[in-house]
């Protein structure tokens, strides 16, 4: 839509909101609503004023002063207001310089695609990420001085097998197992209607839904898989995602969280994301003949993924608990390895199709936790410093990686084991990221900052409650 089609549809459709949403550094939507009788077309060349300072990663106080700029291709009726509400993403502007903001995920998204055309190795970037999350039925949880605990639950959890109903309701069995949550049909999936809500909700606002199912976690693991799409729309798809599904949950009386590991011992939720480059109507990622039916070109962006994945993790599994579940031994994707159909290894290939529009790789170690706009970007610059440098990753692997030989185990490098690790290799491997100047160091630097002190330190600093168990009595 055009700035003059976007004022037409708010005057023919009768709408009385106009909603700003944009996305902090660490990957959360933020908003604030404007009468639609005072929004005029000029705020699409001019902005809208906000306080910067107030934002998560942005601005110090003494230079708060920051612009949003609507972006007129990325409307949708809000599903969730009762009244009628349009909602607007858009970029982030520096009313003193004029500039786009550097620290703007968003604006970091769209140089990344820009990169990617001045490179000349591709047109086009196509993302898909498959995004994990649970349903849950109610949480608690709080932190103090001399406290601290969580408690989940949910209708669905094995652990409720045992429950007795209250206030004349029946415990009805039908729990899914620990671990065994995948594909079970109803009444064993209680969740299909919930999640068929969110998947029309998410058609609603413009967002193409392939498939939907529930995962292998007991209590509520889901998936809705999202049709591909270019690198910036499919962040701002992943946005509409979160918000689409954590609102319908709302409306059933339930929860939703894209926290990467909530339950103990069981699946963790992942986003794995499928890649292609495309130039016009060809897949550079397909080459007839070779291994798992992919080029050269794939190979070496595979090369890049693998080479960078430690600093990539900083981006892509950015939280604390995303290493709850990146850890060995639990079919987790730590492997720096790739496979055409191995899921414990960092890169698959896809085999579902032998055609060509279908060949794509899948980067299996990111997490719904990620702010998509700069783990999308991060992962394609990673892949493009492969081609460029024509880096080969290990030869794949097709075995059971938990099959191998002690020493041929020995040979299969893993991912690092906490966020701190992560950021570390991020601040000594980084150079990639600023080509095109898509990152800068400001913005890296702003990031490993926030991280370090608001969650690696305060991570450090507070006591867990199984500690206690461990250690009251020593």
């Amino acid at each position: 839509m055009t700035a003059n089609e976007v004022m037409k549809f708010i005057k023919d459709e009768g709408i009385q909101v106009i909603d700003l949403k944009f996305v902090d550094l660490p990957g959360l939507w933020q908003h604030f609503s404007v009468s639609a009788r005072e929004f005029s077309e000029d705020a699409f060349s001019e902005g809208v004023g906000f306080d910067g300072s107030s934002i998560r990663g942005f601005q110090d106080i003494n230079e708060s002063d920051m612009l949003l700029v609507p972006d007129a291709d990325a409307t949708f009726q809000d599903p969730f207001t009762t009244v009628p509400t349009l909602s607007i993403i858009c970029d982030v502007k520096d009313p003193v310089s004029g500039e786009m903001y550097s620290r703007d995920p968003r604006h970091v998204a769209k140089k990344a695609e820009a990169y990617l055309k001045s490179s000349g190795i591709a047109e086009k970037a196509f993302f898909g990420p498959e995004a994990e999350f649970y349903i849950l039925d109610s949480v608690r949880f709080d932190q103090g001085y001399n406290f601290g605990y969580y408690h989940i639950d949910s209708e669905e959890g094995f652990w409720n097998s045992g429950k007795e109903g209250t206030n004349g309701s029946k415990n009805l069995g039908y729990k899914p197992r620990y671990k065994e949550g995948y594909f079970p049909v109803p009444p064993m999936d209680s969740l299909q209607d919930i999640r068929s809500e969110m998947m029309l909700t998410l058609e609603r606002v413009g967002v193409p839904v392939e498939v939907h199912h529930h995962e292998v976690g007991t209590a509520g693991q889901t998936e809705i898989d999202m049709r591909f799409g270019t690198l910036t729309r499919m962040a701002d798809n992943m946005m509409k995602y979160k918000y689409v599904t954590k609102n319908v949950a709302v409306r059933h009386g339930k929860t939703v969280t894209f926290m990467p590991k909530p339950i103990f011992q069981d699946n963790g939720s992942g986003m794995h994301v499928h890649q292609s480059l495309w130039t016009d109507s060809k897949n550079l990622f397909y080459k007839q003949g070779g291994y798992a039916e992919i080029s050269d070109a794939a190979v070496h962006y595979i090369g890049g993924l693998l080479a960078h994945a430690p600093a990539l993790l900083g981006f892509c599994a950015p939280t604390t608990n995303s290493y709850r579940r990146l850890v060995p031994g639990y079919e987790a994707p730590i492997n720096l390895i790739y496979s055409q159909r191995n899921r414990s290894a960092c890169v698959r290939i896809p085999v579902y199709s032998r055609s060509e529009k279908s060949k794509r790789l899948e980067f299996r170690c990111p997490d719904p936790s990620a702010n998509p706009y700069l783990a999308f970007s991060a992962m394609l610059l990673a892949g493009l410093d492969g081609v460029q440098r024509k880096l080969t990753p290990p030869s794949p692997i097709d075995k059971d990686l938990y099959d191998l030989e002690p020493e041929d185990k020995a040979k299969v490098k893993s991912t690092p084991g906490s966020l701190e690790e992560v950021l570390g290799a991020l601040e000594k491997d980084h150079d990639f990221l600023l080509k095109g100047g898509v990152f800068t160091s400001d913005l890296i630097d702003a990031w490993l900052g926030y991280k370090r002190k608001k969650e690696v330190d305060a991570m450090r600093l507070r006591p867990h409650p199984h500690e206690f168990a461990l250690y009251f009595d020593i």
